[in-house]
């Protein structure tokens, strides 16, 4: 969160006792001191984790036409159900990828800072904005499955970004959240800066099911949450993952996606 979201959050831990009425008094005694700023750009805001008019304007969501099976945006509207040169000659291990914005200027800021700036606040405006975009596939699903960290990069970061928006998404769809049933089994490297080739290789075989919790998984429609996609590399290692557990569908959801434009 931003200092002052944490230092509020942490004044009202302290105060459990505080009745609800002092508890909104204190809210905006402390709005006050430490106003609400654009997610984007820190400009004051009239609501918290809200983006101003410059930045709303910034974002580029992703709508149709789009590649039906990996979600990217065509140039021109070829009919339903198309699907692009690029899924045809190299089948994805999910069914379908969607995502709810661009990864470039003010998503990209949201994501930098959910990941890197502590920025957990942020995590329900973007799942509300991945939930819009997931074209009916959360309504459908039997639960929701984070993206896990390894336990050692978890605790350097202390939290995983793709959970805290799988966890906002299944709460605003009401739908079962699995948080400790896919882990990284496998130390991996950073992916940024690999190639596409060096990326496959370092998630090889970094994911499995938890041993006992493959019947949670057996038999369902499982949405995979992400932050960001990029060549696919990880998501496409958890996907199989959840394939060998028995998954009989695989929607890949992310805030974002790294596109160079529409094709």
């Amino acid at each position: 969160m931003g200092a002052g979201d944490d230092l509020f959050s942490e004044l009202l831990s302290k105060s459990a006792a505080v009745s609800a009425a002092a508890r909104g008094t204190l809210r905006s005694a402390f709005r006050l001191v430490y106003p609400p700023t654009c997610a984007g750009c820190a400009r004051m805001t009239g609501g918290e984790a809200a983006l101003c008019s410059d930045c709303w304007r910034d974002v580029t969501f992703i709508d149709r036409p789009f590649c039906e099976v990996l979600g990217i945006p065509f140039a021109r509207d070829h009919g339903d159900g198309v699907v692009s040169a690029q899924a045809i000659a190299d089948p994805p291990p999910f069914d379908r990828l969607r995502a709810a914005a661009s990864h470039e200027g003010t998503a990209r800021k949201l994501v930098h800072r959910l990941k890197y700036q502590d920025r957990t606040d942020l995590a329900r405006l973007m799942a509300l904005w991945m939930l819009r975009a997931s074209d009916g596939t959360v309504d459908a699903c039997d639960c929701i499955v984070p993206v896990p960290l390894h336990r050692h990069r978890f605790w350097r970061r202390r939290f995983n970004q793709s959970a805290e928006l799988a966890r906002h998404l299944a709460k605003a769809a009401g739908k079962p959240l699995l948080v400790d049933t896919l882990l990284r089994v496998k130390k991996t490297e950073r992916q940024v800066g690999l190639s596409a080739l060096a990326r496959r290789d370092n998630v090889r075989g970094a994911f499995a099911i938890a041993p006992g919790r493959e019947i949670g998984i057996s038999g369902r429609r499982v949405v995979l949450v992400d932050d960001v996609y990029t060549t696919g590399a990880t998501v496409g290692a958890a996907s199989r993952a959840l394939r060998k557990a028995g998954a009989v569908d695989v929607t890949v959801l992310t805030f974002a996606m790294a596109i160079s434009g529409p094709i």
